[in-house]
């Protein structure tokens, strides 16, 4: 979907969605470019599900991937000097970082009526290491573990749970559900006491009692 003349350039870009009237966009959109004009600027009315995939084509299956998130509160200047220093250092032309904001209905929901524990998080980034060749899933390993480690100090110490790398361990799933994880556990005591369903960033069952 990019035009031809920023090919493989390091890019940083901003995609967005409003959902409601179509003639208020202007209004909405109209501090879009105030930073400076844009390499190139798209929009037009889809359907959601359009929005969803509109970038699927450029990651196909069979890929390989190694991502790591975390939640922030803040962005700080030191933190958009990490974003620089690992812009430039960007391992292969697929790999990249996304931040997510976190607003509207996450932000009205009270924080303990689901297992999600970080509503009072305004941001939500993944580092995603991308390429279709095995001989560079090393470099992109590294490249996202050097560049959530450099993120750390800035983050809210935990992560969306899609975000969690392989091998980030139980600490990391704790710190992810804070104070849900005993309640979660207890569920899944219920519903899997042989913890059958562990192939994931797993909540292992309370003990029996």
């Amino acid at each position: 979907p990019f035009p031809e003349e920023i090919h493989g350039r390091t890019m940083c870009g901003v995609v967005w969605c409003r959902t409601g009237d179509p003639d208020r966009f202007e209004e909405t959109f109209a501090t879009i470019g105030e930073p400076g004009p844009p390499a190139f600027h798209f929009a037009s009315p889809m359907p959601y599900p359009a929005v969803q995939s509109m970038l699927d084509d450029l990651i196909p299956p069979g890929y390989q991937w190694y991502w790591r998130g975390h939640f922030f509160d803040r962005i700080p200047d030191a933190a958009l000097d990490v974003h620089l220093e690992y812009g430039e250092k960007v391992p292969t032309p697929l790999s990249l970082m996304h931040l997510y904001p976190v607003d509207g209905a996450a932000h009205r929901t009270d924080p303990d009526a689901t297992a999600w524990s970080y509503r009072d998080a305004v941001w939500s980034g993944v580092l995603a290491g991308v390429d279709p060749d095995p001989a560079n899933a090393e470099a992109i390993r590294r490249w996202c573990v050097d560049y959530w480690d450099a993120l750390l100090p800035y983050s809210m110490g935990g992560s969306y749970v899609n975000f969690i790398g392989a091998g980030e361990g139980r600490e990391r799933v704790l710190a992810t559900y804070r104070g849900h994880y005993d309640r979660l556990a207890e569920i899944k005591r219920t519903y899997d006491p042989d913890n059958f369903f562990r192939a994931n960033q797993n909540i292992e069952p309370a003990p029996r009692p």
